[in-house]
């Protein structure tokens, strides 16, 4: 067990991390030229990309300590992933270098409001689905508030039996273990397969947040009532179903909530869902009732469709309260000692909001 495993097993939780996610990095390469056709674009920009590092990055911008366990080449591609996690105050001691495979990059085409195709360049092998068990600290797994994984790393081992299966176990079922159930089907032989893995995962995990359609990959339904029915009766304390314009559907074992959708002009609506995804798992954290914590979830991913970039659009609480004219997140925090905090989220999962 390294330095760091043997502080958080002997029981410290003030140096826990809030957030920390396992998964995919890159680099996305954005066209600055809307309505046009990869082929045409003439400039793009740059930004840190991959749904687990976008989450990491949001919580940060609110105010979470929050890192990512993943993997880049070791080339200028992977230089600049640290560059911006440090930036972007996401901690980057579990991010490392692997030689002879490229950091991945990702092309994408912009028509507003709801076309956003995405060319992944993750060949031979992405080095986020090379993490070795060992590369995983279990301490800080099982620390942390809050753990995620995206699905993706589900697709291919030797990710799939390091860094999901394992530290699924270590947290055994503790409250806010997310899987993100970004199924995108270049990553995977078929969709069954997909369904498959998801299916062995939902069985190891307490909150599941996704659209319709992802949902339909889970469990075979993207009906959101009967979607979440669905992923509650495979275990899941606390199921989300986005729904696009028709607003966000969640479940409990005593309450659903349903909250329409936060008009917004769409600029890029890549990223809203990891910007929702993390902007959930934060309010969750503070006890709000589960209706009051979708729509501040809404609002921020509102925000983030409203901008061109994924990462550096993350809202800050500010941002999305001024939205709500909410009471400030401040007022509302976890207790400080383990056994109340841990009470606290069950409470919040199991509730509706913690008293």
């Amino acid at each position: 067990m390294n330095a760091g495993a043997a502080i958080h097993a002997a029981g410290s939780r003030a140096a826990a991390f809030d957030v920390l996610n396992v998964g995919r990095v890159g680099v996305d390469l954005y066209p600055l030229q809307f309505g046009t056709r990869l082929q045409d674009v003439e400039t793009f920009g740059r930004f840190l990309g991959g749904s687990p590092t976008n989450v990491a990055v949001a919580a940060a911008r609110h105010g979470r300590r929050a890192a990512v366990i993943t993997r880049t080449g070791r080339d200028p591609f992977g230089v600049f992933v640290h560059q911006a996690l440090r930036d972007l105050a996401v901690d980057d001691r579990y991010v490392s270098a692997l030689d002879g495979s490229p950091t991945p990059i990702t092309f994408c085409e912009i028509f507003p409001p709801d076309d956003f195709p995405l060319y992944f360049y993750r060949c031979p092998a992405a080095p986020d689905l090379q993490i070795q068990a060992a590369e995983i600290d279990l301490g800080a797994v099982r620390a942390a508030w809050a753990y995620g994984s995206a699905v993706t790393g589900l697709s291919a081992e030797t990710s799939r039996g390091a860094h999901f299966w394992l530290p699924w176990r270590a947290r055994g079922r503790a409250p806010l273990t997310i899987p993100d159930l970004d199924y995108r089907p270049m990553f995977w032989g078929d969709p069954g397969q997909a369904h498959a893995q998801v299916d062995r995962a939902l069985s190891m995990v307490t909150v599941a947040v996704r659209s319709g359609a992802e949902c339909e990959v889970a469990v075979g339904d993207s009906d959101p009532d009967r979607a979440g029915q669905a992923l509650q009766d495979r275990g899941i304390e606390l199921a989300v179903v986005k729904a696009g314009p028709k607003g966000v559907l969640a479940r409990t074992r005593v309450e659903r909530a349903e909250v329409a959708a936060f008009p917004v002009e769409v600029v890029n609506g890549l990223g809203a869902g990891d910007a929702f995804g993390e902007a959930l798992c934060h309010v969750l954290l503070t006890g709000w009732p589960l209706e009051q914590v979708l729509r501040f979830a809404n609002d921020a991913g509102a925000v983030v469709a409203s901008r061109l970039e994924c990462l550096t659009a993350m809202p800050t609480d500010r941002e999305v309260e001024g939205r709500m004219g909410q009471q400030p997140i401040g007022e509302l925090q976890i207790p400080n000692d383990e056994a109340s905090a841990a009470d606290h989220v069950a409470a919040g999962l199991l509730h509706g909001g913690a008293s």
